[in-house]
């Protein structure tokens, strides 16, 4: 029998049967206690009209079958939207990708860096090393051999045959990658085609993505992990009902590569499992309710399997890169003063291997602080009597760390007198009786005399001048010394624990602290300059905590007549003085990285110092600062990181539409009125609220950093705005158009009236039958939002060509034509 024709009330009545059907199953309908729904008995006029024509529409079993064959030939259009987008991302980012022929910005450290790969000489960099190894595996590829170091910006790349274009390529590719994975992930979230278009828009002519991805950078890499990480997720949650299978493990656990690519690319990257790890967490509570009647059993499953695809799987990737880094980089490089000597001397032509000397007693000597890069130095300057907030000082001689070498910062070091010291003998080690050459050894007594003023290091109870709690560090003259000899005595203590007493002090290998034999304080430095009558230099103090990193120094030099042109002579008599085997252990893979784990953290902390284009993160949503990559006078060329700002502030709209409309649903909510419905919050909660998540998640975190920011460390968190904003606009322009007539009824006092969207006020209890998806991919809406879409996507696109001479540095012809694109005073453009 044909299907009767919509509207009529044969139609009607099967819909109504329908409805109860529905009903029925979801267990939300009792027939011997509820009216039933959808008649026009209880609801006058539900039945009749357009209202009835709708419900016909979604419930008809014939038109459901068409609606599902809609929804297969509706792939068409949206593969063909991403093959056009993936064209558009491509152009955008690749035209006139060799302008210009220079290094730009920070091209100077990740092109370097990928030099170093390929020559493989250690480096050190506060970012993990999947991202370099790429950029060097790139360059591989294209036969670039590593020589040239991307010393300056500005340099040219073609004097220096420089496969650059192609090396830009690499990054380009990862940025326009990123515009179709979006368009993808608000597919996945049942975003309409023309709203899923309109955001992917946004991404292609966003004039900073497209800056920041077009050069020799880490960050379009980036971006593509933590879109990448997205979809993955979406798609291993939408096969919660399909546990277990291959499509789920799939899934599952390429969301754990994305997560650990993205983490191993830039340490911002644990942002994003951060995110995840949330969903993670909210997906598991979920399970864990007991109406799901999941035994515990199988929810122990769950959890374990996420706990393999979503931590140890990204785990033993982000070590696995780290062995790739160990495993190329064997030669030594400029990375290697950031490390132990333990670390160095696995480096082949290292400075620990091929210039550490013995430390004989009478050497002069310099003693350097790794952790500030500075030498224990001193001058015939003294401390100010009195200091700037009333403190008495010693007036005695200066003793201060300086970055520079020196002839300050040479010290003569000498044994202990046995017969001047009071409470005890520093015995003379075995190996050194009767020998004419005694060496520094650890545990030993020590004096330090500084060569320059012929005075003797010491430290006394008296508060240093930026550290009241510590002890001021001086010297005092041979005059002074009779009375204050123990005062002048310093013990060696390596720092390596494995290292036993007596054994050698060696040159820029050994790490000790000095600790006064008398007040047990220990020669301390750290970041904080004296005022102008120390000249500005680090000051130096005495530490009462002795396990304080920066009490770690090491001798950098040494000067004694058994040293010659850096070679060690050895007298006959002295034979076994020659330095012993070395007997400090290799270093296990898990030590070098926990190593290199730590200093990453500790550098990446450490970039406090100001740059003129560092910027806060309040300014970045609202694009108050740009920062400038690269300048030329010539044609007023520049290239400026800036924002499209019409995307931007859209997407600042966007994000506080959806704080302000979740907000007003639950305060509705909270008074009974539910103007939304199950299905349509659902899905509001789980797209909307996941991206505006990922937002904040990517947003907030910056206020609580102490180091230099700039604008691109807001990228992430743009790319993820651009979604939410397009789910609001979604939400607002079809969805909730739809869904209004979706909201098939509400009860109040035993009544069945109208819902939706305008109606159902009061507070009654509600029920709302779950929106089909094939609604979601294949609704009509409303051609106004379309247009509205349609005019905004003119609107960014004119922003992109506007701006477009600060993206590809094409320049302009006049200061006028440049004075136009300064729409803010705090845009610091290159002659404007």
């Amino acid at each position: 029998m044909p299907p009767p024709p919509t509207g009529s009330p044969r139609a009607a009545a099967q819909t109504v049967d329908a409805a109860a059907s529905v009903r029925k199953r979801k267990g939300n309908f009792n027939p011997t206690t509820s009216p039933e729904p959808y008649t026009s008995q209880a609801t006058p006029g539900i039945a009749d009209g357009k209202n009835s024509e709708i419900i016909a529409k979604f419930f008809n079993p014939v038109d459901i079958a068409t609606r599902k064959e809609r929804v297969r030939k509706l792939e068409v259009p949206w593969k063909l939207a991403t093959f056009v987008l993936t064209l558009l991302a491509f152009a955008t980012r690749v035209w006139r990708i060799s302008e210009p022929g220079q290094v730009v910005f920070d091209e100077v450290h990740f092109g370097k860096f990928a030099s170093y790969y390929l020559r493989r000489e250690y480096f050190f960099d506060v970012h993990p090393p999947l991202g370099k190894l790429l950029l060097a595996l790139t360059g591989l590829f294209i036969g670039y051999d590593g020589h040239y170091l991307f010393e300056n910006i500005g340099e040219d790349y073609v004097e220096n045959n420089v496969p650059y274009v192609g090396l830009r390529l690499f990054p380009a590719t990862c940025g326009a990658l990123c515009i179709p994975i979006s368009f993808l992930i608000l597919k996945e979230m049942h975003v309409s085609l023309p709203t899923a278009i309109f955001a992917a828009l946004m991404l292609v002519f966003d004039n900073t993505l497209i800056t920041q991805s077009r050069l020799i950078l880490l960050d379009s890499m980036l971006l593509l992990s933590c879109v990448w990480c997205v979809y993955t997720w979406i798609r291993f949650y939408k096969q919660r009902h399909n546990p277990w299978t291959r499509e789920w493990w799939t899934w599952l656990n390429m969301t754990g590569v994305a997560l650990a690519s993205a983490l191993s690319i830039k340490l911002v990257g644990a942002l994003i499992v951060a995110v995840v790890g949330i969903a993670t967490i909210v997906d598991l509570w979920r399970l864990l309710d007991y109406r799901r009647n999941l035994p515990f059993r199988e929810f122990t499953r769950h959890f374990a399997a996420r706990v393999l695809s979503l931590i140890l799987l990204p785990m033993l990737i982000y070590l696995f890169f780290f062995w790739i880094h160990f495993l190329i980089l064997t030669k030594s490089g400029p990375g290697d003063a950031f490390h132990t000597s333990r670390f160095q001397q696995e480096l082949r032509g290292n400075e620990v291997s091929t210039s550490s000397f013995n430390v004989p007693y009478g050497s002069n000597i310099t003693i350097y602080h790794k952790g500030t890069s500075s030498y224990l130095h001193s001058h015939v300057d003294k401390y100010p009597l009195r200091y700037d907030d009333g403190r008495i000082s010693s007036q005695g001689q200066q003793v201060t760390a300086y970055p520079h070498r020196d002839t300050n910062n040479l010290w003569t070091i000498l044994p202990v007198d046995p017969t001047r010291i009071s409470d005890r003998v520093s015995n003379i080690h075995k190996d050194d009786i009767d020998k004419p050459i005694r060496f520094v050894r650890n545990g030993d007594l020590v004096q330090l005399i500084h060569v320059m003023t012929n005075t003797m290091l010491i430290t006394h109870d008296v508060a240093s001048p930026l550290s009241p709690t510590h002890m001021e560090m001086t010297t005092i003259s041979e005059s002074e010394l009779n009375h204050r000899y123990n005062e002048s005595l310093w013990k060696v203590e390596f720092i390596e624990s494995t290292l036993p007493l007596g054994t050698k002090l060696r040159s820029r290998k050994r790490h000790f602290r000095l600790t006064n034999h008398v007040h047990k304080v220990a020669v301390h430095t750290y970041k904080s300059k004296l005022p102008e009558w120390a000249f500005g230099q680090q000051e130096v103090n005495g530490n009462k905590n002795f396990a304080a990193k920066d009490n770690t120094w090491w001798v950098e030099e040494v000067q004694h007549k058994t040293i010659i042109n850096g070679t060690e002579l050895y007298p006959d008599e002295a034979d076994n003085s020659k330095p012993e085997e070395d007997e400090i252990p290799k270093m296990a893979f898990l030590e070098k990285f926990f190593e290199l784990q730590n200093l990453m953290i500790q550098h990446n902390a450490g970039l406090t110092a100001s740059h003129p284009y560092s910027s806060t993160p309040i300014t970045w949503p609202f694009v108050l600062r740009g920062i400038s990559f690269w300048e030329n006078a010539e044609g007023l060329r520049q290239i400026y990181l800036l924002g499209n700002p019409f995307v931007w502030w859209t997407c600042v709209l966007g994000v506080l539409m959806y704080a302000a409309m979740y907000v007003l649903d639950r305060i509705l909510l909270r008074r009974g009125i539910d103007d939304i419905g199950v299905a349509i919050r659902r899905w509001w909660d789980r797209a909307g609220g996941f991206m505006w998540l990922a937002w904040i998640f990517h947003w907030l975190p910056f206020f609580l950093m102490g180091r230099q920011l700039f604008l691109h460390h807001y990228l992430p968190a743009l790319l993820f705005s651009v979604l939410n904003t397009a789910i609001v606009f979604d939400f607002i322009g079809r969805v909730a158009h739809e869904g209004a007539v979706l909201t098939a009824a509400e009860t109040r006092h035993g009544q069945i009236i109208p819902g939706g969207i305008g109606g159902g006020w009061g507070p009654y209890k509600s029920w709302t039958m779950r929106v089909p998806v094939s609604l979601w991919l294949t609704g009509s809406g409303n051609p106004t939002y379309w247009g509205f879409l349609a005019v905004l996507t003119v609107v960014f696109i004119g922003g992109f060509y506007y701006f477009s001479p600060l993206t590809y540095g094409t320049g302009f012809s006049s200061v006028e034509m440049l004075r136009t694109r300064k729409w803010i005073n705090s845009w610091d453009l290159q002659y404007a």
